[in-house]
């Protein structure tokens, strides 16, 4: 293991996920302090690069400083944030029905998209627990009309202090099979995130390491993307299901409390 972590330790570029790699809901994970501050220490450049939708990077700060942790604003790009980029890359000020929290409906505001619950462009889909049959069953009849779906994220499900919780996919699921439309999911594993967090770290992808709990989306997007890539066991995959995949990281370790000890 040793040689594994002096490896990962020379790159210049993190592209750390959070949840089950930072923390599992309010609860920080062990080394997290002595890693983030190594970090800082070693002149790294990092990104938390988030496939959840539902904080601002203000308010991921603010979790974090809760949690005893400062990290400035600037290091936190959501999937919600690379969404509103995506959309209005398409189609600029358009609109959409969103069926989401804060940190999304933010998003699109800023890049000046408005709801629409009439006749909208889209219909989009982020990780939110205001979720009823309502809101599926407009949806539903929106896309039929024309609105085209879009996903924040394509996990199914989320770590939590006691247990999973489902996540985008799994909501957007019903809107899908009701409606007969496939919906567009623009968070990992699409290697639209990984361009934007190397332009942000400004390094090149040779320098760079994805740090992730999952191997559907982070490794995934990592390798996709050439990227190497480190799956941690603290969050969703467990080592004897890494076998399910007919991929592998590049490096597996317990925690980030790895790199640091």
């Amino acid at each position: 293991m040793e040689n594994i972590v002096i490896k990962i330790r020379e790159k210049s570029g993190f592209i750390i996920d959070m949840d089950g790699v930072i923390y599992h809901g309010n609860k920080l994970l062990p080394g997290v302090n002595e890693f983030l501050g190594w970090l800082e220490e070693s002149g790294k450049q990092y990104l938390f690069l988030t496939n959840a939708s539902q904080r601002t990077p203000k308010e991921l700060h603010e979790k974090l400083e809760r949690l005893g942790i400062n990290v400035g604003e600037e290091h936190f790009y959501t999937s919600a944030l690379a969404t509103a980029g995506f959309l209005t890359s398409q189609k600029p000020d358009g609109s959409a029905f969103i069926i989401g929290d804060a940190g999304l409906i933010n998003a699109l505001y800023s890049v000046g998209y408005t709801t629409n619950n009439i006749n909208p462009d889209y219909v989009v889909v982020g990780d939110t627990s205001s979720y009823n049959f309502e809101k599926i069953e407009l949806a539903v009849n929106l896309v039929l009309r024309g609105a085209k779906l879009i996903g924040t994220n394509p996990d199914i499900s989320g770590p939590v202090e006691n247990g999973i919780t489902p996540s985008v996919k799994a909501l957007i699921a019903p809107i899908e099979i009701a409606s007969g439309k496939k919906a567009y999911f623009v968070g990992k594993p699409n290697p639209l995130m990984m361009r934007i967090a190397l332009k942000k770290l400004g390094v090149k992808r040779e320098d760079a390491i994805v740090i992730g709990d999952r191997m559907d989306t982070d490794i995934r997007c990592g390798l996709e993307s050439e990227i190497d890539t480190l799956l941690v066991l603290s969050g969703i995959t467990s080592r004897a299901e890494i076998d399910n995949f007919p991929y592998r990281p590049r490096y597996i370790l317990s925690g980030v409390i790895d790199l640091i000890q």
